[in-house]
Order: structure tokens, then C-alpha cells, then sequence
């Protein structure tokens, strides 16, 4: 015998938070979502950076034009040109316009490029380096040389005697690194938007994904399609049925089984349920403010138990239905046995009582009405028997007048069965089950019988059944089972007739009604392909028509 330690239950392997964050869907997510949002602020950060560099080199070059021109059209420096040393006039005049215009260098040249004047002294007399071309033949162009100060952005003009001549060139320039500290500051306001917009979308991304992870509970893209998968496996192997509403209540899921159990075809998901075709009570009950327990309801074709419930705080309602009509059809069948065992309890109990009452008369030596009496009864008893055998030779439909007769008697009415009922053997097509056969005859003598009985409390005649089971038309393709149930009751009220296959409709004042009967009636003719009609004689007459389509195919076959 071994022990199970602790130590030896498995264990879950917890791993670390990081690599648990990259597994989840919400940490995949958000691991995309700040590389996305990085790169969106980085290419924008490059982007407006070059734009700004570019600005700013534009602007330079507009700068140092602007300045050149104005050194070029100052009369003291056309007059210095052409004096016998230019260098001696020019270099502090130039020097102080570079100082107060923050331009990197201003070079008065002559035509053959020779400067002079330079922000470095020792380089007067020295030949300027950069195009001057384009200068001499009168215009005005900039470019980016390397010079004696590095690198920069300079211009060349030329400068015009009163004749129109090209005299002497100006050159003025920047250089990249005065550019470049000048976009120190736009630079470090950019960075500090880039991370400031950064740091903004990582917390509103982190935000987003931790609700996003509370509503996956932490589960991956395999883990939520694995459930998926399980949910979809589960809804079709449920044999109950589920629906679910949400808020407007519109189906918001439909499994397999309530589809079959309401007769829903065609797409659901999304339309009101008030939208389904379903029966009113049906729906009068899904869409009740109170829970439903185990209430029966009927659909076209089957007797369902409803359960409702509400889901959370008004989210919607989840909607059960179980399969009721087998085990309702068991319940009538077991309602007719129980009645046939009452009944044959209440005839033997009478049969006793004869039975003594015989013994007793031949005891007084009164032989022959001992005779007599025994003769009467088994003629009376065995009256109704020979009838029904005779007239019905279908087995279920004969056991059920019989046993429904005893019961009638045993209540004070009196069952008949009318002369011209007539059902043979074999005539009744196997589609027929012998289930709807009682459930149709059994429930409309069951009212007929208790019609018949309140009736009588306000009536001196004796409360009468009339039973009539023939084929209709046995010879024409229209053939059907005519099954008709008459009392001598009251009748129906004809503003109720609409209302009388209503489930929960009953005319029985002492509450034990539960107004299935009739309602389970219609639903076995509907099942069948038949009708069910109201009508009134001396009280209710109700007449169901079932097809009998088995038997004309059979017809037509042996014809053929």
C-alpha cells in the first residue's frame, strides 16, 4: 500500500512575468501596440526633424542672400572697390555687419577672387574657395562648399559699378554647425514631445490592455481558440436547449436543440425573440420581468419545460428548454392506466356486490330469480364490450373506449359509442402512432366527461358522452380518421373558441384545471397533419380529422 504525499501532487509551473505577459493575448497585443506606437513616434520624430532641418537651412540660405545683397548695394563699399586698398575700408565695415547680422563669415573679393576681407585676418590676400562663376556673369546663386571655416551655406553676388560692370563679388555664408546649434532647441522640443507622446501611448496602451487581459483572464490566442472550440462542442452536445438574450432581447446564441425543440429554422442570432413565430405564452414568459421554474409550455409540435434567468446585473437572460412531450405522453398514458385500474377496481368491487346478492337469493331457495339477476347483468355489462369490439377493431382505440367507459360509469355518465362508428383492424397507417391516438381520444372524453358532469348540476337530464370513431372518406385519397366527442355539458362560450387550444385555458372553477388537455389535443392533429374544429349541439362537440395518407399511397399501390 502506498502512501500519496503532498510532494507528489503535481504543480503548476508558474512562469516568470514577463514571458506569462507574452504568451496572453492582452500581452502580445501590447507588446505590438508599443512597437507600433514607438515606430509611429520615431518616423514622426525623423520626419519633422528633417522638415525643421530643412526650414532651417532654407531659411539661411534666404538670410545670407539677403545679407550679401545689402553688403553688395552699400555705396561705401562700391566706393572702397575702387579705391587703391579696398582691405583697409572693408574689414571692419564687414565685420561689424557680421556681427550684427550673426552670419559665420562675409568676403569682399575681386574679380579674380582674391579676398579682401575674412573673419580670419590671415587669410586676405588669398584666393576665395568656392564657384564664383555664376558671379561674374551678374547672378546671384548659393551653394554648400567647404571653405577655410568648414563646411556651409553660402552666396555669391555681384557688385555693379555705375556703369553696369562687375567690379568686385560679395560672398556671405553660415556654416552647418551654427545651422545645426541653431536646431538645438526645435531638437530637444521635438525629443521631449516624441517621449512625452510615447510615454503617453504606452500607459493608454497598457491601460487598454489590462482590461482587455481581466476580460481574457490572461488566456492566449491558442487557450481562447481551444475554448472557443470546447463552447462550440459543448452547445452542440447539450440536448437541452439554450438561448441566450441580451439586453434588447435579441438571441444573441442558439444551440442546436432549442432549434429543434422550437421549430426555429433559417439564421436567429440577432432578431427579437418576440420575432421567432413562437407561441404567445411562450414568449409572454421568456420575456416576464420573474425567473421561470420548470413551466410547461407548447410549441407546435412538442411540450417543453421554460427555465429563465437573468444574467449579471440586466445583461441579458439565459433561456433553458427540456424535452417534455415524451415524457407528457408517458404522463397521459399513465393517467389512463391509473383510470383503467380505478375503473376495473370499482368493477370488481361491483361485481362482489352482485356476486353476493346471487348467492344470497339462491340461499332463499329463489332459484330462478337468482337466474334472472345474473342473466340481466352480464347482459349489461357485456353490451358495452360487444359494441365497442364490434364497431372498433383497432386495439389501442378499443382499449381506450372501454376503459374510458368504466371510468365514465364509475362517475355517473354514460358513455355510448354511435352505430355508425366503424374503425377495421389494419386500417390505421403505421405513421399514425397509437401514443396520439390516445392523447387526442383520451383528453377529448377526459373534458367531455367533465363537461358533462357540471353540466348535469344545472340540468335534470342525465350527463350523456357520445363517442364517434369512423373512417371519413375511405375510399376517396382524402381518407381520414374522423374522431368526434360529444357532451351534455354547457358547451363553449363561442367568443372562447379561439382561445380553447390555448395552453392554461380551462373551464374548470375549482382550480385543479392545469389547461393542457385540449391544448395537447391540437398539438397531436398538428403533429399528424390533421384539424381539430369546435361545434355545439346539445352541448360541446369537438371533431378531430386525421389523414390518412399511409393508407391511400397503399391503395394506390395495389391498383397499380
Amino acid at each position: 500500500m502506498s502512501v500519496r504525499t503532498a510532494s507528489a501532487r503535481p504543480r503548476r509551473r508558474w512562469l516568470p512575468l514577463p514571458r506569462r505577459l507574452v504568451r496572453s493575448l492582452a500581452g502580445q497585443l501590447f507588446v505590438v501596440q508599443v512597437v507600433i506606437v514607438a515606430a509611429v513616434v520615431a518616423g514622426g520624430a525623423v520626419l519633422a526633424y528633417l522638415f525643421t532641418a530643412e526650414r532651417t537651412e532654407d531659411a539661411a540660405r534666404r538670410e545670407v542672400t539677403s545679407v550679401a545683397h545689402a553688403v553688395a548695394d552699400s555705396p561705401s563699399v562700391r566706393s572702397a572697390v575702387a579705391g587703391s586698398d579696398p582691405t583697409v575700408v572693408l574689414q571692419p565695415y564687414v565685420e561689424q555687419v557680421r556681427q550684427d547680422t550673426g552670419v559665420s563669415f562675409i568676403t569682399v573679393m575681386d574679380t579674380d577672387g582674391v579676398r579682401w576681407t575674412h573673419p580670419l585676418p590671415e587669410q586676405i590676400g588669398k584666393r576665395y574657395l568656392g564657384h564664383i562663376d555664376w558671379a561674374l556673369a551678374g547672378q546671384t546663386r548659393s551653394e554648400t562648399y567647404t571653405g577655410t571655416l568648414g563646411p556651409s551655406v553660402r552666396v555669391v553676388t555681384p557688385v555693379w559699378d555705375d556703369r553696369h560692370r562687375v567690379v568686385a563679388l560679395v560672398s556671405v555664408g553660415l556654416t552647418l554647425e551654427s545651422i545645426s546649434a541653431q536646431l538645438g532647441g526645435p531638437l530637444l522640443a521635438l525629443v521631449g514631445v516624441a517621449v512625452a507622446a510615447l510615454a503617453l501611448g504606452a500607459v493608454g496602451t497598457y491601460l487598454a490592455n489590462s482590461r482587455l487581459r481581466r476580460h481574457t483572464h490572461g488566456m492566449g490566442p491558442d487557450e481562447l481558440s481551444h475554448l472557443y472550440e470546447y463552447h462550440q462542442a459543448t452547445l452542440r452536445s447539450v440536448r437541452e436547449g439554450l438561448i441566450l438574450l441580451d439586453r434588447s432581447h435579441r438571441v444573441v446564441l442558439c444551440n442546436d436543440a432549442a432549434r429543434e425543440l422550437l421549430g426555429l429554422a433559417g439564421e436567429v442570432d440577432g432578431r427579437p425573440v418576440a420575432g421567432l413565430g413562437l407561441p404567445e405564452a411562450l414568449v409572454a414568459a421568456v420575456l416576464g420581468e420573474a425567473p421561470v421554474r420548470d413551466e410547461v409550455h407548447l410549441t407546435a409540435e412538442r411540450v417543453v419545460v421554460l427555465n429563465t434567468s437573468v444574467i449579471g446585473t440586466g445583461l441579458g437572460r439565459v433561456v433553458t428548454l427540456r424535452d417534455h412531450t415524451e415524457l407528457q405522453s408517458l404522463s397521459g398514458e399513465l393517467d389512463s392506466v391509473r383510470g383503467f385500474s380505478e375503473a376495473l377496481g370499482a368493477q370488481a368491487h361491483e361485481a362482489a356486490n352482485r356476486l353476493h346478492a346471487v348467492v344470497s337469493l339462491i340461499e332463499l331457495g329463489r332459484h330462478e330469480q337468482a337466474v334472472e339477476f345474473a342473466t340481466a347483468e352480464l347482459e349489461l355489462a357485456q353490451q358495452l364490450t360487444d359494441r365497442v369490439v364490434a364497431a372498433v377493431s383497432e386495439p389501442v382505440l378499443a382499449a381506450l373506449l372501454l376503459g374510458k367507459a368504466a371510468q365514465a360509469a364509475e362517475r355517473g355518465v354514460e358513455l355510448t359509442l354511435t352505430e355508425d362508428s366503424r374503425i377495421d383492424d389494419g386500417v390505421l397507417p403505421p405513421g399514425l402512432s397509437a401514443r396520439d391516438l390516445i392523447t387526442v381520444l383520451g383528453n377529448l372524453i377526459d373534458n367531455a366527461v367533465d363537461a358533462a358532469i357540471a353540466g348535469a348540476a344545472q340540468s335534470p337530464a342525465p350527463p350523456e358522452v357520445t363517442v364517434t370513431a369512423r373512417i371519413d372518406g375511405e375510399d376517396s385519397p382524402d381518407a381520414c380518421l374522423l374522431l368526434r366527442v360529444a357532451d351534455t355539458g354547457a358547451g363553449i362560450d363561442p367568443s372562447a373558441v379561439q382561445d380553447v387550444f390555448r395552453r392554461g385555458w380551462s373551464t374548470k372553477q375549482d382550480g385543479h384545471g392545469h389547461g393542457l388537455g385540449l391544448a395537447l389535443v391540437a398539438q397531436a392533429a398538428r403533429r399528424n397533419g390533421g384539424t381539430v374544429e369546435v361545434g355545439r349541439e346539445r352541448g360541446a362537440v369537438l371533431t378531430v380529422r386525421l389523414p390518412l395518407v399511409g393508407r391511400a399511397r397503399e391503395r394506390e399501390g395495389a391498383l397499380a
